[in-house]
């Protein structure tokens, strides 16, 4: 079809008139489902973008914010969705919360985004995306912010991933540990910048105290406590285990910890352990982490996202500090002489 797809295009194919397409599309309870669903396909058919004119949606009426994570029940995305709805509930904006869930929903969600035009701004948590879905964010005609990553150009507030690996391996490092094991944690829905980053910092600071690399002590598996108990079975098993480790992220470095424990080791004195993030779980556990401020960063995106629909300059590069948190869980290689 040559020039951009309208309203009377939908309707055409799904065989109903602009009006009927038109609620079908806003989610009008007096439309029914069937009806709801041919337009629907229609609209995806044809990759229509709802034109904010033509809808009454001009910028920053609706007062809502759209906010779109990956999971709810983890404790980073619950974080940062306080610290963002604050912001946009002191501001008397209502959130619009989308959960991705599994991959059928996500896709669902990215292909009807253009079609939707149900908030004034639309805010991502913590999660990366393809090609794909950046072409259809750029499409949708409404500012694009997101937290704990990076989007193309749009404006975004982070931690810089390296420099908080550096602060965990560099401090192991400075106690005087030079066989130390890495956890990698995979997870399809979060930014790959992530685990790359904690990785590439493990790698440098190795070589920076000139400390070889031994491949056999990284270790990568699934995100979440099992993976962190898998993977220190796993570098238990060498003929020559570490006397340290660094996992990244603490709900990792926890199931590791689970596992020296249930081998009757202990922590530090036998092995040291370092996360990243400082879940609330690391202080009653005492493991030291490097520290982010995850409330902050969505606090942040919400005052983007605000800024953007006031037609306010934006940073469109925000990178909040990490701190390295010293606690019980790591010390000096067992037999290093006291200084």
């Amino acid at each position: 079809m040559s020039g951009p797809v309208n309203l009377a295009d939908v309707a055409r194919r799904a065989g109903v008139s602009p009006a009927t397409a038109s609620r079908a599309l806003s989610d009008h309870p007096h439309v029914a489902a069937a009806t709801r669903a041919r337009v629907w396909e229609a609209a995806r058919a044809l990759e229509y973008v709802v034109s904010p004119d033509a809808s009454g949606l001009a910028r920053g009426r609706t007062g809502r914010i759209a906010v779109v994570v990956p999971h709810l029940a983890r404790w980073w995305f619950g974080a940062a969705l306080e610290g963002l709805a604050g912001v946009l509930r002191d501001a008397g904006k209502d959130v619009l919360l989308y959960r991705l869930g599994d991959a059928a929903a996500r896709q669902a969600f990215f292909s009807e985004l253009p079609a939707r035009r149900r908030a004034d701004a639309v805010v991502l948590l913590g999660f990366g995306v393809d090609g794909r879905e950046r072409e259809r964010l750029d499409r949708i005609g409404m500012g694009i912010v997101s937290a704990g990553t990076r989007i193309g150009s749009h404006p975004s507030v982070s931690i810089d991933e390296y420099a908080a690996g550096r602060q965990a391996v560099d401090h192991l490092l400075h106690l005087g540990h030079r066989r130390i094991g890495m956890i990698v944690t995979t997870d399809p829905d979060l930014d790959p910048a992530q685990p790359e980053g904690r990785a590439a910092a493990y790698h440098r600071a190795l070589a920076d105290a000139g400390v070889p690399a031994d491949p056999a002590l990284s270790v990568t598996v699934p995100w979440g406590p099992e993976g962190g108990a898998h993977a220190m079975g796993s570098l238990l098993g060498l003929s020559d285990p570490p006397t340290a480790v660094y996992a990244h992220s603490d709900e990792v470095a926890l199931g590791a910890v689970g596992t020296l424990r249930r081998a009757g080791l202990r922590v530090p004195e036998d092995i040291s352990v370092i996360g990243i993030d400082d879940h609330p779980l690391a202080a009653l556990t005492d493991l030291s982490t490097v520290a982010q401020p995850v409330a902050e960063q969505g606090a942040t995106a919400g005052r983007m996202a605000l800024a953007e629909l006031a037609g306010e300059p934006v940073e469109r590069t925000v990178t909040v500090p990490t701190r390295l948190v010293i606690r019980g869980s790591t010390a000096p290689p067992r037999g290093t002489p006291r200084r």
